[in-house]
């Protein structure tokens, strides 16, 4: 592995740069960001299994009196909670007369279809069959066989996060004209990060990258990256963070040195079908789990529902621009465009 510790790790988190770095006096990193390095880890990402699980959305998004419905390419899905506030899901088209289910109300754990009343507990019921569902706490996820085609799982592939004591989570979703392979494309390429988002990040080093060394962590696939977060003028917050992809629709970055260590960010990219045009859309939901071992974290987690907004935002800024690089990479792959 190049480099060592991540820079200002176990010092005081802020540090102040000595002046700041024109946007394009950067160090390039083009000749770094080696095209066949991305594909090589994207084709090993899209070979993991996935169980057939994908996201449907934060966990927040199902109450006990209000359902959640989206397409999974294509396939209609409902979501809610049972009397016990178990997760439960199913098609999302009412066997009776096809009325949409996500328009219905939730009664004592009971959906009930708002066209001519039908019932459903979540159990089997006139041609209606039920869907595996998870709620692992921060996201909802969907197992459709059908749709995956691989061997189910009996839980969705979850990464290791901070407990849920310990930390603050927020997630963001962000939809765009693209597949799924396009968004995990865009996150295994760190090198794009202070040139693309100047705004966030400024001083980063992409360590090491899969197979730089047989011997190291990179072994596992991953990419580890020194970087600096913006706070305010000269002021910023080094870290390391370490990048992986579990499972073919999911990147990770996992902060392994540096303030916040042991926080988590899990982008998952989940299709949702073709738009009116026929195109493919395809919605990015990110979990970010934020932890410290600071005493005064426990002040942001008793702050956590005024602390959400702001964490969705600054994702949200995020992924508003590589989703138009996610879009462009798709607009130029299915073209025939795309370099290499």
């Amino acid at each position: 592995m190049r480099g060592g510790r991540a820079p200002g790790a176990g010092r005081i988190p802020l540090r102040l740069r000595r002046g700041p770095t024109a946007w394009e006096r950067q160090r390039p990193t083009w000749r770094e960001a080696k095209p066949g390095i991305i594909a090589g880890a994207l084709k090993r990402a899209l070979a993991r299994p996935s169980g057939n699980w994908y996201v449907l959305g934060s966990s927040q998004d199902v109450t006990a009196d209000r359902s959640l419905g989206r397409s999974v390419a294509g396939v209609e899905v409902v979501a809610w909670r049972d009397a016990d506030g178990v997760l439960r899901a199913g098609p999302g088209s009412c066997p009776h007369l096809g009325a949409p289910l996500k328009d219905s109300p939730v009664q004592c754990g009971t959906l009930i279809c708002h066209w001519h009343g039908m019932a459903l507990n979540g159990q089997a019921a006139a041609g209606w069959e039920p869907y595996p569902a998870f709620d692992d706490g921060v996201l909802i996820w969907v197992r459709l066989d059908e749709l995956g085609g691989e061997q189910p799982l009996d839980r969705p592939v979850i990464p290791e996060r901070p407990h849920p004591s310990r930390g603050v989570a927020a997630v963001c979703e962000v939809a765009g004209r693209c597949e799924p392979e396009d968004v995990i494309a865009n996150r295994l390429d760190p090198w794009h990060g202070a040139w693309f988002h100047p705004y966030s990040f400024v001083d980063l080093t992409v360590v090491s990258e899969p197979g730089n060394d047989a011997h190291a962590e990179e072994a596992k696939d991953s990419f580890a990256v020194d970087v600096s977060f913006k706070v305010a003028a000269r002021a910023v917050v080094p870290v390391r963070a370490v990048f992986t992809a579990p499972e073919p629709r999911t990147v990770v970055m996992h902060i392994t040195d540096g303030e916040g260590r042991g926080s988590v960010v899990e982008t998952h990219a989940t299709p949702l079908g073709p738009d009116t045009a026929g195109l493919p859309r395809t919605a990015v939901i990110e979990a970010v789990i934020a932890t410290s071992d600071r005493r005064g974290f426990a002040i942001a987690r008793a702050a956590a529902p005024a602390l959400r907004p702001v964490m969705r935002a600054a994702a949200g800024r995020l992924w508003r621009d590589d989703m138009a690089y996610a879009e462009r990479r798709w607009a130029l792959r299915t073209s025939g465009r795309f370099p290499g």
